[in-house]
């Protein structure tokens, strides 16, 4: 095994110990969830985790068994021939992703029936690759699904094949958790003095109004939220156009089903692809090129090829601080080039033809190189290119533009919080009216009598 396989080995083994460490994390992190947003996160992240395990798993099984059978000598029975040449990689961007709701007319437009949300992600998967979209929440007041990050795969062959997974899973209404903390309240306030009473009525009420109620209760031991997959598609090196175009999903999802969604069973997207071909440069060197027409030696320039273009510069500085080149020589799919020797020129004396057509008028340059070796590594870039043109298609045509992903907002952070019991018992005592006082009261007897109350009610539940 070289070098390269066994760093590469190595380092994805490291993800996989990486994941596995953060999938126990999650598990953890979903026992400890006591907000509806935490548990959604934490059950994200363990669905995520799972998927990288598996795909991790897969890629180094896949690597074994090609290991055992180079060794063997053998080849796989469906395998072919590796080919002469392998095609550059390349990015590929996602971006702009909106999935169309289909609501029943009563639903959307008469605002009838219960209001069901959801909450839902993408999963999206380029080979060993994995990543996701953030978490929106959905109900019948939206017309469509909007992932606003871009998500970008660094490594992408032309034949890759991107998935997409739409999960979703069914959020309860708050109707029932904003409801016990008014029963809850309803309670405190009969059962203690009609100033204390007051004041914890008063705390929960403003808590509840300003929508970051502190009111906690536990959630029930079931597993967390559970994600369903409501659609999925494929899509591959035909889908990739520089500018918006709508894909068919297919639908994993039926009304009958509490988890439904109503998809209307497509999904809007940018799908972006850049070859490195495209983006960095294949080949430099000292070239003397004679452009069409000319009878003399030819220019000295240095010559830089990337992408579909030739650059020839005054000096090699001029093409790393960014100058504009002296001339462009063109480079595309129907180009010709063909090798060559100059017999009796004592200096550079291997020539390379490159020859354009444009309309019923054919163009040639002529490059000139010193060596033979050079020229045989100005021929091999050339061919290179022409072979990731014919893989990559219609990506090599113009540079695509990719924004580079935006950073992601981290969910809602762990903080340690409780039921309204942990808040009223553990939390430091005020000054009777301070601008600090809530639902923390200082007789002793009441505090008793809440603690008593508060407990009752938990252990009710």
């Amino acid at each position: 095994m070289d070098r390269a396989r066994e760093g590469s080995d190595t380092e994805l083994q490291r993800k996989l110990d990486h994941e596995i460490r953060m999938r126990e994390g999650a598990c953890k992190l979903l026992a400890a969830c006591s907000q509806r947003e935490q548990a959604l996160e934490a059950t994200k992240s363990l669905l995520l985790c799972n998927s990288r395990i598996l795909s991790y798993m897969g890629e180094l099984q896949r690597r074994k068994e090609a290991q055992v059978l180079e060794k063997t000598g053998r080849r796989p029975s469906d395998s072919v021939p590796p080919p002469e040449r392998s095609p550059c990689r390349g990015r590929v961007c996602i971006s702009d992703l909106r999935i169309p709701l289909m609501w029943k007319d009563t639903e959307y437009f008469k605002n009838k029936g219960d209001l069901h949300r959801w909450a839902v992600f993408l999963l999206l998967q380029l080979g060993e690759q994995i990543q996701d979209t953030e978490m929106v929440l959905v109900d019948r007041t939206l017309t469509d699904i909007s992932f606003q990050n871009n998500v970008l795969f660094a490594e992408a062959g032309p034949d890759f094949e991107l998935r997409l997974e739409l999960y979703g899973a069914s959020v309860e209404e708050e109707g029932a958790l904003a409801g016990a903390p008014k029963r809850l309240a309803t309670k405190l306030s009969s059962s203690l003095g009609r100033s204390s009473g007051k004041r914890v009525r008063a705390s929960l009420d403003s808590a509840g109004g300003s929508g970051n109620s502190p009111i906690l209760l536990p959630t029930p031991a079931v597993g967390g939220p559970r994600f369903h997959l409501l659609a999925h598609t494929t899509l591959t090196l035909a889908a990739v156009q520089d500018g918006f175009r709508t894909h068919d999903l297919t639908l994993a999802g039926h009304e009958e089903n509490p988890d439904w969604l109503p998809l209307y069973g497509s999904v809007c997207c940018r799908l972006a692809a850049q070859p490195l071909c495209m983006t960095q440069p294949t080949a430099s060197g000292t070239l003397r090129v004679q452009q069409a027409g000319e009878l003399q030696n030819g220019t000295l320039v240095h010559g830089v090829l990337k992408g579909t273009n030739l650059f020839c510069y005054g000096r090699s500085e001029d093409a790393d601080t960014g100058q504009e080149p002296r001339f462009t020589v063109a480079i595309n799919k129907e180009t010709r080039v063909r090798a060559g020797e100059l017999e009796q020129a004592r200096e550079w004396p291997f020539t390379l033809s490159i020859s354009n057509r444009y309309g019923d008028d054919e163009v040639t340059n002529t490059l000139r190189v010193e060596s033979r070796e050079a020229l045989q590594n100005w021929m091999e870039a050339l061919w290179q290119l022409f072979f990731d043109m014919s893989q990559w298609k219609h990506c090599c045509d113009e540079v695509m533009k990719i924004e580079a992903p935006a950073p992601r907002k981290p969910p809602q952070a762990l903080t340690k919080q409780g039921s309204l019991y942990h808040e009223m018992v553990l939390s430091e005592p005020v000054a009777s009216g301070g601008p600090g006082e809530g639902l923390l009261l200082q007789n002793n007897a009441i505090s008793a009598e809440i603690r008593a109350l508060l407990s009752s009610y938990y252990s009710d539940r």
